[in-house]
């Protein structure tokens, strides 16, 4: 395959980690000390660290930089992603995979009927929803989207149908852990809105190989057709320099939204900069898609968290943590 080497400036799925208990988890187990919760509700926050950890490393990362008191409604939300983001994968018939996610909407909706289901994440969820009083809309929104895409059999017509399924899922998730945090910032959520886009279109790139197993693809059929390469090409793992061109654009537009998010730091507050911390992640998946010419199929794409190692993801985080920024 002919390289395609480009700048974004011009213009991995983590391994299963071990499994680990209450007692030695150290993201939570400080502030839950000092709250009064029964063994069952202390069961389903370690369930939600330990859901995130494996199947999340990265904002598993991010998170730990959260102040101590958000951090419980943080690792709730995103296991909730978490929980939803596998049922694509754990159903392999769209119909199956509906009525798992129709199940999750009504195991929200039962959580502001108070009567929620029992379900460790479910039970977690109730708990935040109370304390930091979340607003339903937000879980339905995710929800939603992934019901639309579980529905979809084809690629997505335009880039505005790829950044309106990353903000109604990757952004909401930062707009319900800002709410979590008490934050009511206009220029926060704008640049949550940005983050989540980024992360969102760069992970999308990332699983591609993944997706091309199920015959789906979230490159844009308006840019595959302007580089004059088909689905059927991406599904049989066709490597051309066509297909990075298509790439490079979309990462692109990524690129493009974490820029406007960083162009935004001075207008948001401080407190919120913990939140946003997932604009890390997603800068170094950039980075490292560009190091592969683009090409969504390169192997050092799935390496590590990101492409880098985990602890060099660590330090990127925490040093972004230290100097207040993302």
């Amino acid at each position: 395959m002919n390289e395609c080497p480009r700048s974004l400036a011009a213009a991995a799925t983590p391994s299963r980690r071990n499994s680990v208990t209450f007692e030695n988890l150290s993201p939570l187990a400080g502030y839950m000390s000092r709250t009064v919760l029964g063994g069952s509700l202390r069961n389903a926050f370690s369930y939600c660290v330990q859901q995130v950890r494996t199947y999340d490393y990265e904002n598993y990362l991010c998170l730990l930089q959260l102040p101590e008191k958000l951090r419980t409604a943080a690792f709730a939300i995103r296991a909730f992603n978490v929980e939803i983001a596998k049922v694509k994968e754990s159903a392999h018939e769209t119909n199956l995979a509906l009525m798992r996610l129709l199940w999750w909407q009504e195991a929200i909706n039962g959580i502001y009927a108070k009567s929620p289901v029992g379900h460790p994440v479910v039970k977690a969820l109730e708990y935040i929803t109370q304390e930091h009083r979340l607003n339903k809309h937000w879980f339905s929104r995710i929800i939603e989207a992934r019901i639309a895409d579980a529905e979809i059999t084809t690629s997505p017509v335009n880039i505005a149908d790829v950044e309106h399924y990353a903000e109604s899922t990757a952004s909401t998730l930062l707009y319900l852990t800002l709410e979590a945090a008490g934050i009511r910032n206009t220029n926060a959520d704008h640049a949550a809105s940005h983050i989540g886009k980024a992360a969102g279109l760069a992970l999308l790139l990332r699983a591609s190989p993944f997706h091309v197993g199920y015959r789906r693809s979230y490159i844009p059929l308006e840019l595959l057709a302007k580089h004059r390469f088909s689905e059927e090409e991406i599904y049989r793992g066709k490597e051309t320099e066509a297909l990075c061109n298509a790439v490079f654009e979309l990462a692109s537009v990524a690129n493009s939204h974490l820029e406007k998010a960083r162009q935004l730091s001075n207008a948001v507050p401080p407190e919120a900069f913990p939140v946003l911390l997932p604009a890390v992640p997603a800068g170094v998946l950039l980075k490292s898609l560009q190091q592969c010419g683009f090409n969504i199929f390169d192997q050092r794409l799935q390496r590590g968290v990101c492409g880098i190692s985990p602890l060099m993801m660590q330090l990127k985080i925490k040093w972004q943590s230290l100097c207040s920024t993302y």
